[in-house]
């Protein structure tokens, strides 16, 4: 495409910020609507189990509702990184190398709020909400199950393979948790929720 066309690589290049910024806000509020409907889902199955006693084994819907619920949050969370990580790493080197000024000011929020100093307390308050919602629950939930039965054999092998999955979200939750204070808490670089509203994960 010529110059006669009106199109430059850094229009392009905003362009594609301002789009990939759409998808990340996006992003960002259906993962955030999960934990309201993870909760509710709880809430459900806790309940209906009240309503039916001697049926413990009910409880056992809830792991397998909080692990797919938990790695749909997840999977989000981390496009919304990779979004960041694409923006800081890629994007504005690119228009820094076409600008004229001070290249440090281009997209300069994407890198100025991780350097904020309560960031990382922020994000291990996070990653333990995070753990209390999608994998201490489920596992209370299993324990419960142990402690009041009925222990048929099927019911407690969904028991065991719910706790195996619950071990291996809790170490994708913990390992894309993102624990440093400038971002490097993972060989990834995640971000959590770059751009996000005030909220206890930061941005």
């Amino acid at each position: 495409m010529g110059k006669d066309d009106g199109v430059t690589l850094g229009s392009l290049l905003v362009l594609e910020y301002e789009r990939l910024k759409e998808e990340q806000k996006v992003r960002i509020g259906f993962r955030d609507n999960l934990l309201y409907v993870t909760l509710a889902a709880m809430a459900a199955i806790i309940g209906a189990t009240l309503q039916t006693r001697g049926h413990a084994n009910l409880l056992l819907l809830l792991p397998p509702a909080a692990v797919a619920l938990g790695w749909t949050y997840l999977v989000n969370d981390e496009k919304i990184s990779a979004i960041g990580r694409y923006v800081r790493h890629h994007l504005a080197p690119s228009l820094a190398e076409m600008a004229v000024g001070d290249a440090k000011l281009i997209f300069a929020w994407e890198t100025a709020h991780r350097r904020d100093r309560r960031r990382q307390s922020r994000k291990y308050i996070q990653l333990m909400a995070d753990l209390m919602v999608f994998c201490f629950s489920p596992l209370t939930a299993i324990t419960v199950y142990f402690s009041l039965g009925p222990w048929r054999i099927p019911f407690v092998a969904v028991a065991l393979a719910e706790i195996v999955l619950v071990i291996v979200l809790a170490a994708q939750i913990v390992t894309y948790a993102d624990l440093g204070r400038d971002g490097s808490g993972t060989a990834e670089d995640g971000e959590g929720s770059s751009g996000s509203s005030d909220r206890l994960r930061s941005p």
